[in-house]
């Protein structure tokens, strides 16, 4: 293959990268919760019931926003139900995964974990079947100091300071049918605006995400975000996007070019968030919160058949699975001017990284990509320009086969670098136009067998990432030669 040349310059940046671009997810579904990171009956427990194991290896990713408690069950939920003495909360059919939920875990359990592992809290309001004031009354709970109704049963509950959560979402995949509480965009849009207000009037410092499209298939895909942020108006500091992907067609190539496909939705939402402070004449515009993310195409068991911790969704990922987290991220850090917020969806056993069975665990396949990114994540995104040879897509187009991103941190330049090709290795050099590369700080790979490779417990260092002593210096360039099937993070010193 020929040689590909990422040019870049340090003042040809996109913006900072929010740190909250690198969040996870945390839904009351299947065993994300119970058996997840709560399983008090583990020997792995601490004091709090909470996995030991499943923390320490999450603690690896640097997780920041971590929403909650849904998803699709937040449609659902009464939050009521979940706090206060653990014996006396019901036991509840939840519907949106046909599962039983003891509520054994709740608000304060959950923001106990956020503070436990350093998380910025991010709740999730019922607007399905909830009401405006419910969403009210749980901020009051959590944000204000006691001597009101609900902030002092927050005290009597033992949180006598409170729990100052600043993000919060107005409800979950509101344009769906399948949504519990669904219903067209401008009726979501009048119960989204009272419930903002009344929110923000209980604490003006929180930042709201309104819901916006969930999928571009539906055929209401911007659409409805327009009528939204048109209604809300300054209200909505950010507008949710979601995206699964998968490889339905088995067509490696094709499928690892779907970044193609998640920057035009990210272009695609912006432009609406840009037209609607247009036509409003508004100095505030609202960014986009890429609340769900994720490869999910292969377990589609969705019903827990009346069961608390049912196995649902428990994707097992391969070697092409993670170069495709790595494209959502190139994808996250080239648009660090709008996504501001992202959410891997999820953390533990639902779609995961992480993999629990009895006491032991397992780190996917995913888990290194976000892993390798995360710790690079501090700088400003520079804008890329990617010269070297291209494939042809079957459906996302014309595509270069080494997707790149970069950010660069004072005198330290942090370089992703992902080869596409199944069988060719991608010689690659690093230009920066007004800097030399002096030396290379760090570096680490990805790859493995084969595109299907993949972890297993018997087996769980087929697919990892290490150290790569491949990438060289001179004339002030770096340059590598990228294996086939491979995501190259690096770090280098520039001047």
């Amino acid at each position: 293959m020929n040689t590909t040349n990422l040019h870049l310059h340090s003042r040809y940046h996109v913006g900072a990268v929010d740190p909250r671009v690198f969040g996870g997810f945390l839904e009351h579904m299947g065993r994300a919760v119970y058996e997840g990171v709560y399983e008090p009956k583990s020997r792995h427990a601490d004091e709090d019931g909470c996995r030991k194991d499943v923390l320490a290896a999450l603690k690896r990713l640097q997780m920041t926003a971590m929403r909650y408690p849904g998803g699709n069950f937040a449609s659902g939920y009464h939050w009521m139900d979940g706090v206060g003495p653990r014996a006396k909360r019901p036991t509840v059919r939840e519907l949106a995964w046909q599962s039983i939920e003891p509520n054994q875990f709740g608000t304060d359990e959950y923001v106990g974990l956020c503070r436990k592992m350093g998380w910025t809290p991010m709740l999730t309001a019922n607007l399905g079947t909830g009401t405006p004031e419910e969403a009210r009354n749980w901020v009051e709970y959590c944000n204000c100091p006691a001597g009101t109704r609900y902030a002092d049963l927050r005290t009597a509950n033992g949180s006598l300071s409170p729990h100052g959560v600043k993000l919060w979402c107005l409800g979950n995949e509101m344009d769906g049918p399948w949504q519990l509480g669904h219903v067209p965009a401008d009726q979501y849009a009048i119960r989204a605006q009272q419930a903002a207000k009344m929110m923000k009037d209980t604490d003006k410092s929180i930042e709201i995400v309104a819901c916006g499209s969930c999928s571009t298939g539906m055929g209401s895909y911007m659409e409805w975000d327009r009528t939204v942020l048109e209604h809300l108006g300054d209200a909505a500091d950010y507008v949710s996007l979601h995206r699964y992907v998968g490889n339905h067609g088995g067509d490696t190539p094709d499928y690892l070019a779907v970044t193609n496909s998640i920057d035009r939705q990210i272009e695609e939402m912006d432009a609406v968030c840009r037209f609607v402070q247009a036509r409003r004449k508004s100095r505030k515009r609202a960014y986009l919160c890429f609340d769900e993310w994720n490869v999910w195409y292969k377990n589609m068991q969705m019903d827990g058949e009346g069961k608390v911790a049912p196995h649902l969704i428990e994707e097992v990922y391969n070697l092409e699975d993670a170069l495709v987290v790595a494209g959502f991220l190139h994808s996250f850090v080239r648009h660090a001017d709008c996504v501001k917020i992202a959410n891997l969806a999820q953390i533990v056993n639902i779609i995961a990284p992480i993999l629990t069975r009895g006491d032991d665990l397992l780190v996917q396949s995913i888990f290194h990509p976000f892993e390798m990114f995360s710790k690079r994540r501090t700088g400003l995104a520079l804008r890329p320009v990617v010269d070297g040879p291209e494939y042809e897509g079957k459906t996302n187009g014309r595509t270069p086969f080494v997707d790149a991103s970069a950010i660069l941190d004072g005198n330290r330049l942090h370089v992703f670098l992902t080869n596409r090709s199944l069988d060719a290795s991608a010689p690659v050099c690093v230009h920066v136009a007004d800097r030399m590369v002096r030396a290379v700080e760090s570096a680490e790979l990805l790859t493995g067998p084969g595109p299907k490779a993949e972890n297993s417990y018997e087996n769980p260092d087929v697919v990892r990432a290490q150290a790569y002593a491949g990438m060289t210096v001179k004339d002030g360039r770096a340059r590598c030669d990228l294996p086939p099937l491979s995501l190259l993070a690096a770090t280098l010193t520039v001047g």
